[in-house]
């Protein structure tokens, strides 16, 4: 009974830290970019090289509006809630099929 106690604040804490470090790398990752996108706006300006970055500006802004939408997307549906669910259900349909096959592969990784 006490191990189950334990487990539920372990749980939240590893939830809460997982959080944390994909929003630092979200917003590190999203300084970058704006930094980069200001380079190609300083370039833009230059006479000599004017119009140059203007394509990878279109691609990188588009592809970062489908990057983010798909990010809203899997918070909104719960994607992120139980990261590990897909594994093991993954496993039992393996384990299942070798047993079904009469295969005893399975109870060794078990």
């Amino acid at each position: 009974m006490s191990a189950q106690k334990n487990e539920i604040p372990l749980s939240r804490r590893r939830w809460r830290t997982i959080h944390v470090v994909f929003t630092l790398v979200c917003l590190g990752a999203g300084c970058m970019f704006v930094f980069k996108l200001h380079e190609f706006l300083r370039t833009i300006k230059k006479d000599e090289l004017a119009g140059f970055a203007f394509d990878p500006i279109l691609t990188y802004g588009f592809v970062a509006i489908g990057f983010f939408m798909l990010l809203v997307w899997a918070f909104l549906t719960g994607q992120f809630k139980d990261v590990e669910k897909t594994k093991h259900e993954m496993l039992e349909r393996v384990w299942r099929q070798e047993r079904e096959e009469g295969l005893d592969f399975g109870e060794d990784f078990q």
